[in-house]
């Protein structure tokens, strides 16, 4: 009795494992239950066409190609003839092995890309025989297409991913493509729709006999959604032409709304370059060979720069809102600014006015370096407590947008620096004053920006006193863009009435200034030469070389239309290099063409290579180090 009765506790213990058990997995995990883990279910992939780019005036800048990817799932793969296999795939069997392993250290029990984007003429001879290779199979895959050479930084490329995301991340297979850069991994998740699956059930000889479940767990694939950018693409053509030769990056900002016009790296690449079976050989040259001329380095999000000359249009309106100068403030230059009592405490300037009161409009026009010297230190020593006054004057900058990322909606960046107090509390051992760090004056010393800083603070200085955070997609869909963080002004920190005297400077310096040579006939022109010294190091010695030659400016001066910055490397003086390709991409942008008058400046920029100058410098530096500023 006492043994039947023990029979029967086991029996009815077993049977509530057992429901408990399908409890679990029909309706605790049922809604989370993932059939592709079941060894009898083979899943296919139906993937999405992924979204299109276009520029804001609707030309088309990214689209789609078919790509073949050979796929092998390898708890399926059975005896088949590897030789055979291998010259139909045009690869050794040691990269049959190879290719094999990685798939299975992935996943046996999940499909992943054994050879990617077969030629045409390899998918249709392959298609005839792939029956007789179990576990193998082809895969139709999306890959980009760009019709336009231009805006490679901008756009970004798309690449396979990586087996550490495809195991953390459920939507993801190993062998997958996704947005690596720009535009295309910033939007990733808009652009690349959703893959629909249909499960297929298989029998014990491993054969498909069905739908598993009648498709109770298929989906359809969603396309991607499509962008529309706020690139001007014949203006970033243009200037990516001017820039040919050349190393630096330009930024031009609509003042009105943040939209990002043009960004420009130069020097740049194809985007083509980086698509299909030559991706990989041209990666190659693109991040690792070419350690030099960097062209995927993007130096208008990613280089930080002294900003130089146009500094100072910055110190001027902290001056003007901290009442430490006025309009008709005055101070004379002796061709420089002495700084200490040591000799070599001098800071030389060429504004070339000796001995004779200048004013802030003048300081601007002609770049006064003594005038900029006394308005910071008034700045920083106001009150007799430098840290605070230099953390003031930080305070106003961060107001612009200097010294951090800004926000835009591109992955690159860098926040640049723009020291405060406890910057140099924790360098200085002893008591600091203005004079400490005077080269923050004009632009030089520790600060370091960007080109998209800079376009943002001119464009700040265009809407007399507000900018909106600069961004690169107008629409998703046809539906404008709508998050606050780029629809909604920031203020900075200086009141309106000190930007128009300040304005009317940047004017003066197209008139009768440092960039009076590059006036274009018809269009205010609002703006600040620059030129920020560049050094290096080589074997222990400090050797300056050719400076950096720095323009921002808005047009035209009343209901700007373009704010931009222009930083070409090692092109001396500002009014030189930045002057000109800057006059002449407002005037593209603003009256669509280039007149008779400015063609032969804009034939002397095309042509202008400084090609011999980089080339140099790797080898003898010491032949190129320039004056001071």
């Amino acid at each position: 009795m006492q043994r039947s009765f023990l029979l029967y506790f086991l029996i009815t213990i077993t049977g509530f494992i057992f429901i408990g058990r399908l409890f679990q997995l029909q309706v605790i995990e049922g809604e989370n239950y993932d059939p592709i883990r079941n060894a009898a279910v083979k899943v296919e992939y139906n993937y999405p066409e992924r979204g299109y780019i276009y520029d804001r005036n609707g030309k088309l800048l990214v689209a789609n190609q078919l790509s073949y990817d050979v796929m092998v799932q390898p708890n399926q793969v059975k005896e088949i003839d590897t030789l055979e296999f291998c010259k139909l795939l045009k690869i050794s069997k040691k990269d049959f092995k190879r290719r094999f392993k990685k798939a299975e250290n992935y996943a046996s029990y999940l499909p992943s890309v054994f050879l990617k984007q077969l030629a045409k003429e390899d998918f249709a001879y392959l298609q005839e025989k792939l029956h007789k290779y179990q576990g193998f199979y082809i895969q139709k895959r999306i890959i980009r297409d760009y019709p336009i050479n231009a805006a490679a930084n901008v756009l970004g490329y798309i690449g396979e991913v990586n087996e550490q995301k495809a195991r953390n991340n459920n939507y993801y297979q190993q062998g997958e493509l996704e947005g690596k850069d720009g535009v295309e991994r910033q939007y990733e998740d808009v652009l690349r729709g959703e893959k629909g699956k249909r499960y297929l059930h298989r029998n014990r000889f491993n054969r498909v006999t069905g739908s598993y479940k009648n498709g109770a767990y298929d989906t359809l694939p969603e396309n991607g959604k499509d962008l529309t950018l706020t690139l001007d693409i014949e203006l970033q053509q243009y200037a990516q032409k001017l820039m040919k030769g050349k190393r630096g990056g330009i930024v031009a900002i609509e003042p009105s709304s943040g939209e990002i016009l043009a960004l420009v790296t130069a020097p740049s690449y194809d985007p083509n370059m980086l698509v299909g079976r030559k991706r990989s050989p041209n990666s190659y040259k693109l991040f690792k060979l070419d350690s030099i001329e960097k062209p995927t380095f993007d130096r208008g999000l990613l280089a930080a720069y002294p900003p130089g000359s146009p500094f100072k249009m910055m110190n001027a309106l902290i001056g003007l809102q901290e009442n430490v100068i006025n309009t008709n403030t005055s101070f004379t230059c002796y061709g420089g600014f002495r700084y200490g009592n040591r000799s070599n405490e001098f800071m030389k300037c060429h504004c070339d006015i000796y001995g004779r009161p200048i004013r802030l409009k003048t300081a601007i026009a002609r770049s006064c370096n003594s005038y900029f010297s006394n308005t910071y230190k008034r700045i920083v020593e106001n009150n007799n407590k430098p840290s605070e006054g230099l953390d003031n004057w930080n305070k106003h900058i961060s107001s612009f947008g200097l010294g951090n990322y800004l926000g835009y909606d591109l992955p690159a960046g860098v926040p640049g620096l723009i020291p405060d107090g406890k910057y140099y509390d924790s360098r200085l051992k002893y008591a600091w004053n203005g004079s400490s760090n005077i080269s923050n004056a004009i632009g030089q010393g520790e600060i370091l920006t960007t080109p998209i800083q800079l376009a943002n603070f001119t464009a700040a200085i265009a809407n007399r006193g507000f900018f909106y955070t600069p961004h690169i997609v107008k629409r998703i869909d046809d539906r404008p863009i709508d998050d606050p963080k780029y629809i909604n002004p920031k203020k900075t920190t200086i009141d309106k009435p000190h930007f128009e005297p300040v304005i009317e400077a940047m004017h003066e310096v197209f008139k009768t200034g440092t960039g009076k040579w590059s006036q274009v006939k018809g269009i205010p022109i609002c703006g600040k030469t620059g030129t920020a010294e560049n050094f290096i190091r080589k074997e222990g010695k400090v050797i300056q070389l050719q400076d950096h030659s720095i323009l921002v400016a808005f047009a035209p001066k009343d209901n700007p239309k373009i704010a931009l910055a222009v930083f070409v490397e090692n092109g001396g003086y500002g009014s030189t290099i930045a002057a000109p390709i800057t006059s002449l991409i407002v005037e593209k942008y603003i009256n669509g063409f280039i007149s008779k008058a400015n063609k032969y400046r804009e034939q002397n920029m095309l042509n202008l290579s400084l090609q011999n100058i980089y080339d140099l410098q790797l080898t003898n530096p010491e032949e190129f180090a320039s004056g001071t500023k």
